[in-house]
């Protein structure tokens, strides 16, 4: 099995960044996709961004794109999530997923894809 374990989250004002990070461990080479999702309370669960290992293929959310980036080391066993230029409507519990599968586009953004779930890690962005 695969263990996923995220962190960086944190309290920040608006406008800051934060860069979260997720750990693999466990069957961590068996895992060809990664992603990131977010969920409010009373929110449903949102796709963030995703990258799939064989080509390098990045995917972002609607509200991801232009303030964030997703990024591994593959040495390391980690991926990323660069978030820059925050609001309050990004406050939400963070996920890490991840798959053996290669997705393809039509399905890398759904949750029922991924097999591996971190714990959550939670941002909230007030003043």
């Amino acid at each position: 099995q695969v263990q996923l374990v995220e962190s960086g989250g944190g309290l920040v004002q608006p406008g800051d960044s934060l860069k979260l990070s997720c750990i693999a461990s466990g069957r961590a080479a068996s895992i060809y996709t990664m992603g990131w999702f977010r969920q409010a309370p009373g929110k449903e669960r949102e796709f963030v961004a995703a990258i799939r290992f064989g080509d390098n293929k990045k995917v972002y959310g609607d509200s991801a794109k232009g303030r964030f980036t997703v990024s591994r080391d593959r040495a390391k066993n980690a991926l990323f999530l660069q978030m820059d230029t925050l609001k309050p409507e990004d406050t939400a519990a963070y996920f890490c997923a991840s798959t053996s599968r290669s997705l393809i586009m039509s399905t890398i953004s759904s949750n029922r894809q991924y097999d591996s779930w971190g714990q959550g890690t939670q941002v909230t962005v007030s003043s």
